[in-house]
């Protein structure tokens, strides 16, 4: 079975909000490294549509640095999985989740492959209180912002993890990753 990795970054004070987070060339090498150990990309609408706004090309000449060219060709050649109740299609090598959300997450993980990367807020929410999220990467930013949105904000039951590995970055950013104790 595929694993279910996800992965976030986060600041020292909880906030998950993209524009909190100063993304570097470091930073983006290290989200290919993950992209690349994944055979396809697992999304809710709101991700999707954020993803495919900031990477879908044709960038506009100069729209961003070089160094993040290797994160928009791997993004764009992902497949990805869209989990979605409202959008009646997705193209950009997309397929649309529909129905009981544990039972297609399994369905997909079943495939054959390397494992999935999950990104969001909204979804690893749902997917952590069904337990089908088998490894957990925080990259917490040395940075204070005073505002949400937070991770995990509802979650009903305790998840317990494990630390499997750290990687720190120049910039003070650390990842961590985490696994399940079951």
């Amino acid at each position: 079975m595929r694993p279910l990795r996800y992965s976030i970054n986060v600041t020292l004070d909880g906030c998950c909000d993209h524009r909190a987070i100063a993304a570097d060339e470091e930073l983006h090498r290290h989200a290919v490294e993950n992209l690349a150990q994944a055979d396809a990309l697992l999304f809710g609408r709101v991700i999707y549509e954020m993803m495919e706004a900031a990477w879908r090309p044709p960038a506009q000449a100069g729209a961003r640095p070089d160094w993040t060219e290797p994160f928009a060709r791997t993004i764009d050649a992902a497949k990805k999985y869209v989990v979605s109740s409202t959008l009646d299609r997705v193209d950009w090598n997309a397929e649309l989740v529909r129905g009981d959300l544990g039972k297609a997450v399994q369905e997909i993980k079943r495939e054959p492959g390397n494992g999935l990367l999950l990104g969001g807020v909204k979804l690893p929410l749902a997917l952590a209180e069904l337990g089908l999220i088998d490894e957990y990467e925080f990259v917490v930013q040395p940075r204070l912002v005073g505002h949400g949105p937070t991770l995990f904000a509802g979650l009903s039951k305790v998840v317990d993890l494990k630390l499997v590995s750290r990687l720190e970055f120049g910039s003070g950013a650390v990842a961590m990753r985490y696994q399940p104790r079951r």
